[in-house]
């Protein structure tokens, strides 16, 4: 395991110490959420980001649109159009949007999607001259990753609090890992990455990742033992990353750990959940095991969320959210060191495929109904 010296961070992490939390805990009980329609009619919402500072919101529809809600109006013009060059079905499709942290002065931005041949391309694109629509000849490819399987391709992109791009990949498919990708750090599937955007072309391997120099691994390689880290977020108040990766049969999970610790094992596909997956061998030294799971018999794939950072519930801040694709629920908990503060909100939100965060930490939920959701109190 890595940690990384406080100094990568950024300023905003250095008014923080160690294990830093909120100053007080408040009583959430009394808190009660609703939710309010910010968009209709999109085609399989499958996520919603914004630059820092901008007050628009940027929704990612599956088969390869980037839709712009400007003054709570969805335009009718997309941002970018990427439908030719993108495969869309089942778990294909452009997946996410990641706004550079110097989008005010570059414009660059970042897409993960699967292209015709149903492999992994993370590409850069910039903003025109119209602010509400990108140059769709501006592409530049960045990452690419062949996919032996159609399903398990992750495809989340974020800029984490370093600057660092961290790029989500799942196992490759089909069912139980076959290839052993999870547990092979000399492949980049399974894991998630950590690469710098601006300090090569196409990236640079950041020379502090865990695995650089080690031999018969790859220096891309941030944490590994993953299934489909589908969404995760960093909560930057708090210094953690949490990582919500979707089970196999049994066992749906939520991982968190300190955001500068690199070279962490997440077990798959030693492990599901807490319990061993494979049967002739379980050795679980070094893993590091989940804090949260939820079986089968209340969901069937986790839809993993953010640490609420807003202003409209105060009372939230510091509560994670999450979700299932097919029950729909919103449930929530806090996090230091244990789990705490469970809750079921009692909301049904259809098959829920992800969730946003605006400039301002305020937090949506996208359904495949077409739906954008805003979390409010009631």
């Amino acid at each position: 395991m890595v940690r990384l010296p406080m100094v990568a961070l950024g300023l905003a992490w250095l008014l923080c110490v160690s294990g830093c939390t909120d100053a007080a805990t408040p009583d959430t009980t009394a808190v009660q959420l609703d939710t309010e329609v910010v968009a209709r009619g999109l085609q399989a919402p499958l996520y919603l980001t914004a630059p820092a500072g901008d007050p628009r919101l940027f929704v990612v529809e599956q088969p390869g649109r980037i839709r712009v809600i400007v003054g709570g109006v969805l335009q009718p013009t997309p941002f970018l159009d990427l439908t030719s060059r993108v495969s869309y079905g089942g778990e294909q499709g452009l997946l996410s949007v990641a706004f550079h942290p110097d989008y005010v002065a570059n414009g660059y931005f970042y897409v993960d999607y699967t292209d015709t041949a149903g492999d992994t391309r993370v590409e850069r694109y910039q903003v025109g001259p119209d602010p509400n629509v990108a140059d769709p000849g501006s592409a530049k490819l960045i990452l690419f990753v062949d996919q032996p399987y159609a399903n398990h391709n992750g495809g989340l992109v974020v800029f984490g609090p370093d600057g660092r791009l961290y790029v989500g990949l799942g196992d490759g498919g089909s069912g139980g890992d076959p290839q052993g990708n999870g547990q092979n750090r000399s492949t980049l599937l399974g894991k998630l990455l950590r690469i710098d955007v601006d300090a090569g072309d196409p990236y640079a391997v950041p020379p502090d990742n865990p695995f650089v120099g080690v031999s018969g691994a790859r220096g891309e390689i941030w944490a590994y033992g993953l299934r489909n880290p589908w969404r995760f977020a960093f909560d930057r108040e708090a210094q953690r990353l949490y990582l919500a990766d979707v089970g196999q049969n049994r066992w749906e999970e939520v991982d968190v750990a300190p955001a500068t610790d690199g070279g962490l094992d997440f077990g798959w596909n030693v492990m599901e959940g807490n319990e061993c997956y494979s049967t002739s061998s379980c050795n679980q030294a070094g893993l590091t095991l989940p804090v949260l799971v939820y079986g089968h018999s209340d969901g069937c794939s986790i839809t993993g969320g953010y640490v609420y950072r807003g202003q409209s519930i105060p009372t939230l801040r510091g509560t994670y959210f999450y979700s299932d694709y097919c029950s729909g629920w919103l449930k929530s908990f806090r996090y230091d060191g244990s789990v705490t503060e469970q809750r079921d909100w009692g909301l049904s939100l259809g098959n829920v495929l992800s969730f946003g965060e605006d400039a301002a930490g305020e937090l949506y939920v996208l359904s495949a109904n077409g739906n954008v959701y805003r979390l409010v109190s009631r």
